[in-house]
C-alpha cells in the first residue's frame, strides 16, 4: 500500500512538473526571440523577411492558413517552411515553451 501511495505521489509530481514547464517563461522567451527578430517584427504585423508577429495568437489564422494554436505554432517553429529554417534541433523544448509564452504576450 505504501509503495502504491509513493508511486501515485511521484506520478502526480511528475505530471505537475511537466505542466509547469509547458507553460513557459515569457521573459526567457523574449531572449530566445532575439534570433527570430532578424526576420520577424514583434511590435507590428508588418512583414520584415517573415510576417510580423504582433497579436499572433489573436489572429484567425497564420500565414500558412492554420489556426495559431500552441501546437501549430510549435510545428511551424520545428518544421520551418516558406523560407523559414526548421528550429526543431536548434532550440530545446524549454526554449520553445518560453518562446511560445513570449509570442502570446505580443
Amino acid at each position: 500500500m505504501t509503495r502504491f501511495c509513493l508511486f501515485t505521489a511521484f506520478l502526480a509530481l511528475a505530471a505537475s512538473s511537466a505542466f509547469l514547464r509547458a507553460a513557459g517563461d515569457a521573459a526567457k522567451g523574449k531572449d530566445v526571440f532575439e534570433q527570430c527578430a532578424v526576420c520577424h517584427n514583434a511590435d507590428s504585423t508588418d512583414k520584415k523577411i517573415g510576417p510580423g508577429l504582433k497579436g499572433l495568437f489573436k489572429h484567425d489564422q497564420m500565414v500558412n492558413g492554420k489556426k495559431p494554436t500552441e501546437a501549430n505554432v510549435r510545428a511551424r517553429i520545428d518544421e520551418g517552411g516558406n523560407g523559414m529554417p526548421p528550429y526543431k534541433d536548434m532550440l530545446t523544448d524549454e526554449e520553445k515553451d518560453d518562446l511560445i509564452a513570449y509570442l502570446k504576450t505580443l
